[in-house]
């Protein structure tokens, strides 16, 4: 028996952090678009893993090219982010009964904040693989936004740590720990919940922390898995994936990927305005790309696939696995079962898409037509999603090697650097920088 999410009320905090203004530009809060010397959110400033205008090293190791290390305590898997030269991270101890936030000067690697926010008296059941502490934080406007999932999401003042709001009432059985990010847009924070008795996605004023609209996914969820197994068992409801806003055809959407169903809504309203099923497939644990009017993500666990769709207009329902896959709006533009990852989200660079499935073999495929350039086994296993800088891709493992190769059409291995004890986190780039967190604790590599 997995224990029931507790229940918390909502508390709201008023914004009072001395020396900061009220700043009615929080009201319409979104990541920077072209501020790379930031790395705001989980995978960058745009959300697709890409560094502008950064030139990283190709090689590093222990005593070479390495300007500071901290040591993180706990257990935690989220990812660093990066705002005003300040890094934030969230951890946990190993129960996660104690949750923790963690602020580190970029420049020297000082801890500024190490801050408990949670004590969790009965924690819901986290898989071994996963951590109390897996979601990425992100920032904006002076302010940083924390989510651990059920046990709760909080704002806080990016100078102090102060708390000014929190949110402890948003509930999911995880059943195997959270993993999807919060996201910022237009002043509002956007939040996946997809457990195994409940899922919805829900939108929050940045600024207050009020609800402005929740809807609950429209799947029905009560059919046997291909299994056979009771929709029950859980992890057939089950979904790990972060958001990512995007235009599309003209319009604004907020795109979210679920158990078995990947879903464009109104972020505005969160009307549904189309969405793919996939039966077959479930625990999506990918953030999406975008490019080329083009949509590209992984379907999840079991029998999942790499799907490219093109974006279909309101109301359009399109079932990936039936046998009119390739008609109207909404449809398939070309899908790969080889190497697809589970865990690692995608690259989309200049034309090509580049992925590295979990048993660490990558590939380039042609982005506008699903074919293969390259498939290569770089060795290890994989959980963090790879980067791109200069020309160049970091896949980070997590035995604590990094391979680095050519963003390009023919496969070209430039390096492998050996650096900690194993990467589950993924990397953060700011300037010539790569901030890399390990099983133990953040390096900057320069």
């Amino acid at each position: 028996m997995h224990p029931v999410p507790l229940k918390f009320p909502l508390v709201i905090r008023p914004f009072s952090c001395p020396g900061v203004s009220v700043l009615m530009g929080v009201l319409a809060v979104s990541v920077s678009l072209s501020a790379d010397t930031d790395w705001p959110q989980f995978r960058g400033p745009r959300g697709d893993g890409v560094a502008r205008d950064s030139k990283p090293p190709v090689e590093w190791g222990e005593g070479k090219s390495v300007r500071w290390f901290t040591p993180v305590r706990g257990k935690a898997w989220s990812s660093p982010i990066v705002q005003d030269g300040r890094v934030w991270l969230t951890t946990a101890n190993d129960k996660g009964t104690e949750l923790f936030v963690v602020c580190v000067d970029a420049a020297s690697g000082k801890t500024l904040i190490d801050r408990k926010l949670y004590d969790i008296e009965r924690p819901q059941f986290i898989h071994a693989f996963n951590s109390g502490a897996s979601p990425s934080a992100v920032a904006a406007g002076g302010r940083v936004w924390v989510s651990f999932g059920s046990p709760g999401t909080a704002c806080l003042d990016a100078r102090s740590g102060q708390l000014l709001w929190e949110r402890r009432d948003l509930e999911c059985n995880h059943y195997r720990g959270a993993g999807s990010s919060p996201i910022l847009h237009d002043g509002r924070l956007y939040l996946n919940f997809d457990g195994s008795d409940r899922q919805y996605l829900v939108a929050l004023d940045a600024t207050t922390g009020r609800t402005v609209w929740k809807v609950d996914r429209s799947v029905d969820y009560k059919d046997l898995g291909p299994d056979g197994k009771p929709e029950s068992e859980g992890d057939w409801r089950k979904a790990y994936a972060t958001c990512q806003v995007a235009e599309l055809g003209g319009v604004t959407q907020l795109l979210s990927q679920g158990a078995k169903a990947f879903y464009s809504y109104d972020p505005g309203t969160g009307r549904e305005l189309w969405r793919i099923e996939e039966r077959t497939s479930h625990s999506a644990g990918t953030r999406p790309v975008v490019g080329g009017g083009l949509i590209f993500f992984p379907s999840g666990w079991s029998q999942g696939q790499l799907l490219a769709i093109r974006p279909g207009k309101a109301g359009e329902v399109l079932d990936v696995n039936g046998s009119e896959t390739n008609s109207g709006s909404l449809s398939v533009a070309w899908r790969s079962k080889r190497n697809v990852p589970k865990k690692p989200a995608l690259l989309l660079v200049d034309g090509l898409l580049f992925g590295i499935d979990d048993n660490g073999v990558a590939t380039c495929w042609e982005a506008s037509t699903g074919t293969s350039l390259w498939n290569e086994r770089v060795g290890g296993n994989f959980s963090a999603s790879p980067v791109c800088a200069d020309g160049r891709i970091y896949f980070c493992s997590e035995q604590g090697k990094t391979t680095v190769v050519a963003a390009a059409r023919e496969f070209r291995k430039l390096a492998e650097n050996q650096l900690g004890d194993g990467y589950m986190a993924s990397p953060a780039i700011i300037g010539n920088a790569l901030l890399l967190r390990s099983k133990s604790g953040l390096y900057r590599v320069e």
